[in-house]
């Protein structure tokens, strides 16, 4: 087991670092989700007339 870690410890430290980062973006994508803010640029989204009033 102890030489197959020594062997491996690059692949599972890389494997950490992308793991962390889904975390982290998944954490975002729902704190984004809660705050109920804007995702992006209305312009191509089918939802563009009705997550925002229209402004008169």
């Amino acid at each position: 087991m102890m030489q197959w870690i020594c062997a491996n410890w690059g692949n599972a430290v890389v494997l950490a670092v992308l793991i962390l980062a889904v975390i982290a973006a998944v954490a975002v994508m729902r704190r984004d989700r809660k705050k109920g803010g804007c995702c992006g640029s209305c312009s191509g989204c089918s939802m563009s007339g009705c997550c925002h009033g229209k402004s008169e």
